[in-house]
């Protein structure tokens, strides 16, 4: 059987790299958008909720390629900060992707908040659009809370700063399978992972 072809709407390496590694064992060959001669094609997250964004990514990628085709949106939701930076994490403090300030940003605004008022959850929509066009979407959410000081190389974003539930370290110094398999998006991707599954077995038109 040809492996089936599937398309991120990401440039972000270190995102592609996890995916492919959480889908490694499928009969599928994990491409960014740069593959299809679409890396310079961006889309305005303009939309008020992960789901508007991660769908609307789809879709208009979708919209260039009859491969599969899946886009994900994530946001870090902190209590304290009612939400915030939720549906604008990449671009908390003003400048798309920019972990460094970001992270600062987070700080700064957390600034003497007691250990305990720290709680925060990362959320994750992933979107799969299928060669029929087909849309289908899942969820992940992983809770934990944010820490004082950067710590660890690992990962991307704020995951320096985000230690989850159960253990005392942040994403950034959690060995790669521990993360994938207890973050947001490891949780949603397990969840995409059956339904792929499905779909190679032709139980999904």
């Amino acid at each position: 059987m040809e492996n089936k072809r599937l398309v991120l709407s990401t440039n972000n390496m270190n995102k592609l790299e996890e995916i492919r590694e959480i889908l490694k064992d499928l009969p599928i060959e994990v491409l960014a958008k740069k593959d299809i001669g679409a890396s310079n094609f961006n889309i305005e997250e303009d939309g008020t909720t992960l789901e508007e964004n991660s769908i609307k990514k789809a879709k208009t990628l979708s919209e260039k390629t009859d491969y599969l085709v899946m886009a994900d949106d994530s946001g870090l939701f902190v209590d304290k900060l009612n939400g915030e930076p939720g549906v604008f994490s990449s671009r908390y403090a003003g400048e798309e992707g920019n972990d460094e300030k970001n992270n600062q940003k987070l700080m700064s605004s957390m600034e003497n908040i007691p250990l305990i008022e720290r709680t925060a959850r990362f959320r994750t929509i992933i979107t799969l659009i299928t060669e029929d066009k087909e849309i289908i979407t899942v969820e992940g959410e992983c809770k934990g809370h944010i820490g004082y000081e950067p710590k660890g190389d690992n990962g991307f974003g704020y995951d320096p700063l985000f230690i989850p539930y159960g253990y005392d370290k942040t994403f950034g110094e959690l060995s790669e399978e521990i993360k994938n398999r207890i973050s947001h998006r490891g949780k949603a991707l397990e969840k995409m992972k059956e339904v792929l599954i499905k779909l190679i077995e032709g139980k999904i038109q």
